[in-house]
């Protein structure tokens, strides 16, 4: 049956029993005061619906021309189970009703519709039983039921000048949910209203509690209703919706919707929007919304454009502290254009734009509806400058480590996070080291985060890695299973130390794992380990060769070698692996092929303070490199010779230098040894 029909055949009940009513009201006028039959009216609310109707205040009848009707305080009692406290209860109500149109022509016309101190105290229990249900004729029964074959084409209708509610409160519990909603200080007023579709002024205000969560606030409403009901269509024009909000954020918050109208069609379940304007937590969100069905689900789709708005006042309205970044301008400009729709668990939006600062996001999000549920993600970007978010050099320079805080697991942020998805950007730099073609995957849940895969175009070679950070336990564990191949280690250098005094290719393998609260705690007790490679280069600033011819000159007290410039030391191989603990890698392989010469020994590589001590031993051979920068003495003593070096200081500028302690006692070993074979010569001659 259509709303149209349903509200005729309403009508036509409404106006037999407002005939029968009068007639008796009549009668009670003339001969009777309407006081003397409170137990009467009582004792029938109470077989009709098992609850106590309790009239306090007086009751007061006219007749001619209106039928009016005022009560004082009066209060309906609650279902069984629901204890003593009324359902419902109101300090006075009157209403009025011309009585010859309902009479001769079953047109119902209200003069007034007035209560003051309305009280609704609504309940669900923790079975799931509402203390109104009972109230609610039974659908399926045959006695609520309408004859589908009730005429048409009846004349009914309604008209009603005013409706005015005044301080009203309306509770409602969900026991079984432990939620409850508190909506008081509610004032209505309704102007005249009929069911021809004309636009009817509406205005209401209220004060609303919402627990858990401590929600609460107060709102005014503004529109001019309308329902046609020929054609079950209700309509709101112009609403406008403005208030305050506390418990959003740190401080209450303003707010504003607007929209030119909402249209309900009754018969077939749609609604349909203009445009929705929203304002609020300073930002503004501007939403079409498309049709949608209220049937069964409601799942309505719209696409949103929200204005720029800066991060970081945000995070201010939510008591949260902006992060300190290089670029002060950093998080300060966010739009975001999107098509959003709602689901029974997420709010989906596909076609998404967002812009932070200066860069571009594309792709699609999934925010939960629930504290539950995950975060999902596939986002493109173009090009990033993490650089501007880092946080901002320590005063007084000094390096990079004077001074500087450490950086800090964000604990906080990764215990609650559940999200899962994907980011791919074109760009990213971090100063002057630059990743591109990314590819970076993220799963988080439990306070477990994995960032898998992790992929990218690194200067000229390739950058994987797979960085899990557990923060469930009581410290947070970080373990990095990363690799790099094919990578130009000039570039490199260039960007990391700004040094240019080495060329060739580098690869390597790191596993390691660490517990601490920042990145230099878990530095001091990492643990696992790492393997290197470099091939085809040269290494500026230091010659190995001279170092050692020059060693030797001073040994024997000649004058040092002439110095071939700039100083520099090709390789064609140089790697080892390293066990590290607690920080300290050592390592018992390392290999270097020079020219001619090899390089084999093992050390240690403090990762904390950035510094290296290795020993090694050079062996040199009779190649013809060798032959043209040494002399003839020099070809007879290191031919095949073993000659110990030192490597050590800061990793990122070490210093190779002949191990002049070893090369002393060996020198005078070896005199020693010649004295020896003299005198032992001598015996024997």
């Amino acid at each position: 049956m259509g709303m149209a029909r349903v509200v005729k055949v309403l009508l036509w009940l409404v106006g037999g029993f407002v005939a029968i009513f009068v007639v008796a009201a009549v009668a009670l006028y003339l001969f009777f005061d309407p006081n003397d039959f409170r137990e009467e009216i009582a004792g029938s609310v109470q077989n009709q619906t098992g609850r106590q109707l309790t009239i306090e205040g007086d009751i007061s009848l006219e007749v001619f021309p209106w039928l009016a009707v005022e009560v004082g305080k009066a209060s309906l009692g609650n279902a069984s189970g629901f204890g003593a406290e009324p359902m419902a209860s109101f300090e006075k109500a009157s209403f009025s009703v011309r009585l010859l149109p309902a009479i001769l022509r079953q047109e119902v016309v209200v003069g007034a519709a007035d209560i003051e101190g309305l009280r609704l105290n609504l309940v669900v229990d923790k079975h799931g039983r509402s203390n109104w249900a009972d109230l609610i004729p039974d659908e399926s029964s045959g006695e609520s039921s309408t004859d589908d074959n009730a005429s048409d084409e009846s004349d009914g209708s309604i008209d009603v000048n005013s409706i005015e509610i005044v301080d009203a409160m309306i509770r409602y519990t969900d026991e079984e949910a432990g939620e409850t909603i508190v909506l008081d200080g509610m004032n209505l007023s309704v102007g005249r209203l009929r069911g021809d579709g004309s636009t009817v002024p509406l205005s209401a205000e209220l004060r609303f509690d919402m627990q858990p969560g401590g929600l609460s606030g107060a709102l005014t409403l503004k529109t001019a209703p309308a329902f046609d009901m020929e054609s079950g269509v209700l309509r709101f024009d112009g609403l406008s919706i403005d208030g305050s909000i506390e418990g959003v954020a740190s401080i209450p918050t303003t707010f504003k919707l607007q929209t030119d109208g909402i249209e309900v069609s009754t018969n077939d379940y749609q609604v349909s929007m203009q445009t929705v304007d929203l304002s609020m937590l300073d930002m503004r969100i501007v939403a079409d919304v498309q049709p949608f069905s209220y049937e069964n689900s409601i799942a309505p789709k719209a696409s949103i454009a929200i204005d720029a708005f800066s991060p970081r006042t945000l995070m201010q309205l939510f008591d949260v502290t902006p992060p300190e970044t290089a670029d002060p301008s950093a998080l300060s400009r966010v739009v975001v254009v999107a098509t959003a729709e709602m689901t029974a668990t997420a709010i989906e939006l596909t076609d998404v734009t967002i812009k932070l600062d200066a860069t571009t996001f594309t792709g699609a999000l999934s925010i939960p509806s629930s504290d539950t549920g995950s975060y999902q993600f596939d986002l493109t970007g173009d090009s990033i400058d993490l650089a501007r978010y880092m946080e901002p050099p320590s005063e007084g320079g000094g390096g990079a480590d004077a001074g500087a805080a450490p950086i800090v697991i964000p604990v906080d942020l990764i215990k609650p996070l559940n999200a899962r998805g994907k980011i791919k950007l074109a760009r990213a730099s971090l100063g002057n080291i630059v990743f591109e073609n990314i590819d970076v995957g993220l799963n988080s849940s439990n306070g477990r985060m994995r960032i898998f895969p992790i992929a990218s175009d690194f200067f000229g070679g390739n950058y994987s890695g797979d960085v899990r950070i557990d923060v469930a336990g009581a410290a947070p564990t970080l373990s990095m299973n990363e690799k790099i191949a094919d990578v130009n280690l000039a570039r490199l250098a260039k960007a990391m130390f700004d040094q240019e005094n080495v060329t060739g290719t580098i690869e390597g393998s790191f596993v390691l794992t660490g517990k601490g609260s920042d990145l230099m705690a878990i530095q001091r007790n990492l643990a696992g380990n790492m393997a290197m490679e470099l091939r085809d280069g040269s290494y500026t600033g230091t010659d190995i060769w001279y170092e050692i011819r020059r060693a030797r000159a001073m040994l024997k007290g000649e004058p040092p070698p002439e110095a071939v410039l700039p100083a520099k030391t090709d390789f064609s191989a140089v790697r080892m692996t390293g066990v590290v603990t607690d920080g300290i890698m050592r390592s018992d392989d390392l290999f270097a092929e020079l020219p001619f010469m090899q390089l084999t020994g093992g050390g240690k590589v403090d990762i904390p303070a950035g510094t290296v001590d290795y020993g090694v031993s050079a062996r040199i051979f009779d190649r013809p490199e060798f032959q043209k920068y040494a002399t003839p003495e020099e070809l007879e003593e290191f031919t095949e010779a073993v000659i110990p070096l030192k490597i050590t200081g800061p990793l990122a500028s070490p210093s190779v230098k002949p191990d002049l302690e070893k090369l002393l006692r060996k020198q005078v070993e070896d005199e020693i040894k010649d004295k020896l074979k003299d005198k032992l010569k001598g015996l024997f001659d």
